[in-house]
């Protein structure tokens, strides 16, 4: 038996081993017309391609710039399909596993410490959230609401200088696994707002008038997951019943239209809504803590990358929100106040005009509940480094995406009831 047993871990050991992607290449395409659009999603039924934007192969449409990676066996194949048919294309990345490895530019201070100015795994996010507890025990504390489906804590951080029910904000960052450097604002966020109370004066204003609760990771599985195996995975990580495949889209599992759009059924796809609405314990988490606090939370705000975007409802209907104007106003204010320190290019607009229609999201869902300013960063870059955004670019990303917050901040606190 003991013989066995060590046979049996390394067999388990290989299975898991990380995926790879020498030679992996990032193809952007623009299709001219429906015609070319349709070659897409044929290319994408005969061959594995992940899509990188929009999130999945129903979404491709004429006129629109289309990202996806191909294995390297595939992309001689993919070339010549594109050529035949005279489509314009570019080849983004040449090979993912050195871009993978090129992220991590920025050279460690101290090893193993966490660091803003680099990315940082669970491990060290979760010693992090007890340094600001430690470190600002009057401003910071920390709630879990919840647990993951390998039992991980789902932490939310509560910033503000006094207790007691006051307008809050919530916001969460890295719902999708390799989107890693939207957890980084959240940390950053974090960081800024404590450093700069009493120093800064805008900041000082709004954690005396408000709190501020931060997911720093949603899909706390999912981003382990792309740490240690897979750095394209996009799901969490909860098994899927009669499938061997595994994951939901927790960014299409809220109770927002939920089965309104087709496509998302499949599990084996980076979008499956899940078995049901809000079926993940991730979602059903942060839906539970929200609802709890819906008379204070009056604004909701999520992080993504990549595409430099400002979004806000509806993703599941063109139909526009009653206080649209509303919206797209601070939306258009926000952009440009982000553009000021390093002229970074945004645009704004509802999800499913300006991104592609979605259904299931949390924008859409929390606007619904009551809560009437919900908006969604698509962080930097536009494509030329997509969700492999280098350590070097952690720091101005943050800073400029800190000043639209607070803009959109001080807007919440002297504009709604």
């Amino acid at each position: 038996m003991w013989l066995i047993l060590p046979v049996g871990l390394i067999a388990t050991t290989l299975a898991i081993a990380p995926v790879r992607f020498d030679r992996e290449k990032l193809f952007r395409v623009k299709p001219q017309d429906e015609k070319q659009a349709d070659i897409i999603k044929d290319l994408a039924k005969t061959n594995e391609l992940d899509f990188w934007y929009p999130g999945a192969t129903h979404h491709v449409a004429a006129n629109m710039t289309v990202d996806f990676r191909v294995s390297e066996k595939e992309s001689q194949a993919i070339q010549s399909a594109l050529d035949q048919n005279k489509m314009h294309y570019e080849i983004l990345i040449h090979d993912l596993q050195q871009e993978i490895e090129k992220q991590f530019d920025v050279k460690e201070d101290i090893p193993g410490r966490h660091s803003y100015a680099k990315y940082n795994n669970w491990e060290k996010i979760v010693a992090w959230t007890e340094k600001m507890m430690d470190k600002h025990p009057e401003m910071v504390s920390r709630i879990k609401i919840g647990s993951t489906v390998e039992d991980n804590p789902l932490y939310v951080l509560k910033i503000g200088k006094k207790k007691g029910r006051r307008k809050a904000i919530f916001m969460d960052c890295g719902i999708h696994a390799r989107e890693w450097v939207s957890p980084a604002f959240c940390q950053w966020f974090v960081y800024q707002a404590t450093k700069t109370y009493g120093r800064n004066k805008i900041m000082t204003k709004l954690l005396d008038r408000m709190n501020f609760y931060i997911l720093p990771v949603f899909n706390v599985d999912g981003y382990i997951w792309s740490w240690t195996k897979n750095r394209m995975w996009r799901k969490n990580r909860s098994k899927n019943q009669n499938s061997k495949c595994i994951g939901t889209d927790l960014n299409r599992n809220f109770n927002a239209s939920w089965d309104s759009i087709p496509n998302t059924n499949d599990p084996c796809a980076d979008n499956y809504r899940g078995s049901a609405p809000e079926s993940e314990k991730e979602t059903k988490a942060v839906t539970d803590f929200i609802r709890s606090h819906l008379n204070e939370i009056k604004a909701y705000i999520t992080f993504h990358s990549y595409s430099q975007m400002l979004l806000f409802p509806y993703g599941y209907t063109s139909k526009l929100p009653p206080n649209h104007e509303d919206l797209a106003k601070v939306a258009k204010i926000g952009i440009d106040v982000l553009s000021t320190r390093y002229e970074t290019r945004y645009i704004y607009g509802p999800i499913e005009s300006t991104i592609y229609p979605t259904s299931g999201s949390s924008l859409d869902w929390a606007y619904d509940l009551g809560i009437k300013h919900t908006f969604a960063f698509e962080l930097r870059d536009k494509g030329k480094f997509g969700f492999l955004l280098p350590e070097s670019r952690i720091k101005p990303t943050c800073r400029e995406t800190m000043l639209a917050v607070k803009f959109i901040s001080k807007y919440i606190l002297k504009h709604t009831p």
